[in-house]
């Protein structure tokens, strides 16, 4: 149970670093964590590709220190098989391709959260 534990952990890790904006405004450093098959579906619904989301996401909010930042709540995460992790905050993939390449995002979906008001 404890490896499954530290698989979590580790998927957490990766995803709190892609909201950190010295990050998303590094193709370099984001490419060490987006697997090269990588999907996501925006809040809007538009489908980004590995590629496109490499392109845009130095220029996406959550880019500046000063600005908005993404700021995380219940995140919580299952290892689904060896190697194979689900955060869920919003649907999140994440997959080990090795020791050396360690985890990737393989699917993202942003879903739009109401505010506690709504």
């Amino acid at each position: 149970m404890r490896a499954e534990a530290n698989e979590v952990e580790e998927a957490i890790r990766g995803e709190l670093r892609l909201m950190d904006p010295t990050v998303r405004t590094s193709r370099a450093e984001a490419r060490q964590l987006l697997d090269p098959e990588f999907v996501e579906v925006g809040a809007s619904g538009r489908r980004w590709s590995y590629e496109e989301i490499l392109a845009e996401l130095p220029e996406m909010p959550g880019n500046s220190e000063e600005g908005p930042r993404y700021v995380p709540s219940g995140m919580t995460g299952v290892a689904l098989a060896p190697g194979v992790v689900h955060l869920t905050y919003e649907t999140t993939l994440w997959c080990r391709l090795g020791e050396e390449a360690g985890w990737r995002m393989y699917y993202h979906q942003a879903t739009p959260v109401p505010s506690q008001g709504d």
